[in-house]
């Protein structure tokens, strides 16, 4: 499995990059912030979601500390997508949320 620090997402978003960036959190979570221009489905949603995305874009999994992102990343990946995850997850983020 392919992995960021947060801090390398943070360099990449502030460097003009355009990140797929997918918050595996639930609803009570990203309500306290999530990275800007991320899109919520929460962990138990995303076997079912997966068409909502596309396996042409590489996309970065986030979660709270990295477990949950970790989960959904193998299932993703395991679907034919481009996935990395984002280590330590939004404990480990230091820049701006929304």
């Amino acid at each position: 499995m392919k992995t960021l620090t947060a801090k390398e997402v943070e360099q990449k978003l502030n460097e003009g990059k355009t990140l797929n960036i997918v918050d595996v959190r639930e609803d009570e979570e990203v309500a306290e912030g999530m990275i800007p221009g991320a899109t919520h489905i929460p962990l138990g949603s995303i076997a079912d979601r997966a068409d909502e995305l596309d396996k042409e874009k590489p996309y970065i999994m986030v979660c709270r500390s990295g477990g949950r992102s970790g989960r959904a990343s193998q299932i993703l990946e395991d679907k034919g997508f481009d996935i990395t995850n984002m280590e330590g997850g939004m404990m480990s983020w230091e820049g701006p949320t929304k």
